[in-house]
């Protein structure tokens, strides 16, 4: 509402002036202007608002480009003072006078150029040299954090956020969104549960009133070094100076490795109290055999595996399972149950009659 006040504004603030300045001095106007100056009210006007067309057109602006051509044609019009300076004496004694403002006009637009394109391409590294190139929003907290495709994918993050806990930034880059989506189109139904349950984390920390979300076009914007994603995100931490939350045990070494921060989800739940307890039940569907006689494996929505035992037999079918033990470590997390009021094998067969 606000930018399109100034917009009104600015048009009438355009026509009044245009229409004052026609109206003051007539014998200092072109003919043209003198004779229609209804027309060349109107086409003054229309110049001065397709400034305002190309700013609604333009709807993603970056103040490290406007900055970078602006102090590129500053530094272009200077280096092209000093050189005429310098070779004026030159151009006099050779008494080629008349070439100098060809030469001048020469040397601006040239150096012009090249000190906006040199700019455009080294914004990022003359951060330090030219203050306030690139103005960034204060970040509340402390560094920012990264978030991978499992952090989003395994939810409890959003769990962590609610809590307060976390009042740092969290960047979500491109390539790991992209990644949730292929892995929410993918044919296989576990995976497209997982990626659904990830752009619906995404959607739920966006929500959230206190959290500061920002989904960040990394390959447009950061020259992220690196073909897979892991790297990417090494590089984008390195980049902004920020920290990785995940829980991907490889990407979590990787990063270590290289000298990243890294806030690993299962490291955080080993320290909290486990989403599931012994004697707790859940619903699950038997999907394959386990390793050991007699076991069944399934899978939460997150991609937790639950060792079943008793399970062999009611492959294929939706029970209600009781916790025995949760294993937690910082590869993972496995969860072992039995079907509620299982205590043998030979009730399985009873357990299979009741539910079917």
């Amino acid at each position: 509402m606000l930018l399109l006040i100034i917009r009104i504004l600015y048009a009438v603030i355009c026509g009044g002036a245009i229409a004052a300045y026609l109206g003051t001095d007539q014998a200092s106007l072109p003919l043209f202007a003198q004779k229609h100056s209804l027309a060349t009210f109107f086409t003054m006007l229309l110049v001065s608002q397709s400034v305002t067309v190309i700013d609604i057109l333009i709807k993603r602006k970056r103040i490290e480009l406007i900055t970078s051509i602006y102090f590129g044609l500053l530094i272009g019009v200077l280096l092209s003072f000093l050189l005429m300076l310098a070779v004026g004496p030159v151009i006099v004694s050779l008494r080629a006078q008349a070439w100098q403002p060809i030469i001048g006009a020469l040397s601006t637009l040239i150096l012009s150029y090249m000190s906006t394109s040199f700019l455009l391409q080294t914004k990022d590294d003359f951060r330090f040299v030219i203050p306030y190139v690139e103005f960034a929003r204060e970040l509340k907290g402390g560094r920012p954090l990264i978030l991978d495709s499992s952090a989003l994918i395994d939810g409890r993050i959003s769990d962590v956020v609610e809590t307060r806990i976390i009042d740092s930034q969290m960047v979500v880059p491109s390539f790991v969104l992209k990644e949730v989506q292929d892995i929410a189109d993918s044919s296989d139904k576990t995976r497209r549960t997982r990626g659904r349950r990830g752009l619906d984390v995404l959607s739920k920390l966006q929500s959230i009133p206190h959290a500061d979300i920002e989904v960040r076009d990394s390959d447009d914007r950061d020259n992220v070094k690196g073909t897979g994603v892991d790297q990417k995100l090494v590089s984008l931490a390195k980049l902004i100076g920020g920290g990785i939350v995940t829980n991907d045990f490889n990407l979590n070494k990787v990063a270590s490795v290289q000298g990243v921060d890294v806030i690993n989800l299962n490291d955080v739940a080993s320290a909290l109290r486990p989403r599931y307890l012994p004697g707790d039940t859940l619903a699950l569907k038997i999907q394959r055999e386990g390793e050991s006689q007699g076991q069944g494996v399934g899978y939460l929505d997150d991609g937790t595996m639950v060792v079943c035992e008793q399970g062999q037999s009611l492959i294929g079918t939706d029970i209600e399972a009781t916790v025995t033990s949760v294993l937690q470590s910082s590869a993972g997390r496995m969860i072992f149950a039995r079907p509620a009021g299982v205590e043998s094998a030979d009730d399985t067969g009873d357990y299979r009659a009741r539910h079917k």
